[in-house]
C-alpha cells in the first residue's frame, strides 16, 4: 500500500504536446498579429465614417452674466453670420476672461477671446509662441493687429484699456474681419 501511495504522488517528466521555446512564442505572436491586422482591415473596409455632429450652444446667457461681472466692454456677436453656430461659451470671473468658439458655415473654427491679459500673452496662448505680427487692419474705425503662424492660423488683436480682444481662425483674414464686424458691447 505504501508503494501505491508513492506512485500517485509522482509527476510525469514527459514534455507536453508542444515545445515551449522562443521560436514557438514568436510564431504564436505572428499568427495573432495577422489575425488582428485582418480584423482591423475588414472593419476599415466595411465601416462608414461615423460623423459626430457638433452641438450648438446658446451663448447669450453667458454673455449677459459676464457683462455684469467685468469692468470692461465685453464683446460678443450681436448676430452670427448665416450658417454659423456657437459651439462653446466660457466666462471665468477671476481674472476675468471670456471666450466663444464658433464654426462657420463651412465648419471652419473661429475663436473669440477677451481678457485682462496682455496682447502678447493672448497671442502665445491662442495662436502660437512664434506668431508673426502683420499689418494693421481698420475695422469699424478701430485698429486691429494681424498675426499669423506657420500652421495656417490667422488672428486679429486689439489692446485697449488693459483689456485684450483676440479672434483667431485658420479660415483667413476675410473671415475674421467679417466676424469682427458682428461684435458689439450691447446685448
Amino acid at each position: 500500500m505504501l508503494a501505491g501511495h508513492a506512485r500517485m504522488g509522482r509527476v510525469s517528466e514527459q514534455p507536453g504536446r508542444y515545445q515551449r521555446s522562443p521560436g514557438g512564442l514568436i510564431g504564436a505572436m505572428v499568427v495573432l498579429l495577422v489575425v488582428v491586422a485582418g480584423f482591423v482591415s475588414f472593419r476599415a473596409l466595411v465601416r462608414d465614417e461615423v460623423e459626430v455632429p457638433t452641438k450648438a450652444v446658446q451663448y447669450q446667457q453667458t454673455v449677459d452674466y459676464a457683462r455684469t461681472q467685468v469692468d470692461f466692454p465685453l464683446l460678443a456677436p450681436e448676430e452670427l453670420p448665416e450658417g454659423w453656430r456657437a459651439t462653446s461659451a466660457d466666462f471665468v470671473p477671476d481674472p476675468p476672461r471670456w471666450s466663444l468658439g464658433l464654426l462657420t458655415d463651412e465648419d471652419r473654427y473661429v475663436g473669440l477671446a477677451q481678457s485682462v491679459r496682455s496682447e502678447q500673452n493672448m497671442v502665445e496662448t491662442h495662436v502660437d509662441r512664434d506668431a508673426v505680427a502683420g499689418r494693421t487692419v481698420e475695422i469699424d474705425g478701430q485698429a486691429w493687429r494681424s498675426w499669423s503662424d506657420e500652421g495656417g492660423d490667422t488672428a486679429l488683436t486689439r489692446d485697449e484699456d488693459e483689456m485684450t480682444v483676440l479672434v483667431v481662425s485658420p479660415a483667413g483674414l476675410e473671415v475674421l474681419i467679417e466676424f469682427v464686424e458682428t461684435l458689439s458691447t450691447d446685448g
